[in-house]
């Protein structure tokens, strides 16, 4: 979806987050692609983290900005916090939340399923070298559409009922 098609999805003067409505949300799941293929090569393991980490950081960066460009007018007269201090709350939750479901939980999972299938291939009798080499990391890469939902779930939902509910952060 480009940044045109994303703006027909929201409300006038609501305008689209580019790092969410946007093919540049796909830039946290890299470090997802480079644990698929870590065994075939791993010198672009840590670079996929660095993608996918600098995504994680300019989208808090995008929130704290949006925070602190808003107009004071807007803001609900119970939230008597600063706007300082309700920049670095939306930039500390969109940080948490980026880097435990974009980067940290999905970067293990994949890693499991890699090293789980590369474990079954390897006790597999009659396998060809070349099913045995990119299975695992097809399993990696497929397994990806099928985990980021669940995982999104269950990050909003401890960080609902744990950092959010301490910060006095309403669920979205």
């Amino acid at each position: 979806m480009t940044v045109a098609e994303a703006a027909k999805h929201h409300p006038p003067g609501d305008a689209p987050n580019i790092f969410r409505d946007t093919p540049l949300r796909y830039c946290g799941y890299a470090n997802e692609i480079g644990e698929s293929f870590r065994y075939q090569y791993p010198r672009f393991v840590a670079p996929s983290y660095a993608v996918a980490f600098g995504y994680c950081f300019a989208d808090a960066a995008s929130n704290v900005y949006q925070v602190m460009a808003e107009d004071s007018e807007k803001v609900a007269v119970e939230d008597a916090r600063s706007r300082e201090m309700r920049a670095a709350i939306a930039g500390f939750d969109t940080l948490l939340w980026q880097g435990l479901a974009s980067v940290a939980i999905p970067g293990g999972v994949i890693n499991l399923i890699v090293r789980a299938s590369r474990f079954a291939v390897a006790r597999t009798v009659g396998l060809p070298v070349f099913a045995a080499k990119w299975l695992p990391t097809a399993a990696g890469i497929c397994s990806i559409p099928l985990i980021i939902h669940p995982i999104d779930d269950a990050v909003d939902y401890m960080l609902d009922n744990t950092t959010r509910k301490a910060l006095g952060i309403n669920a979205p």
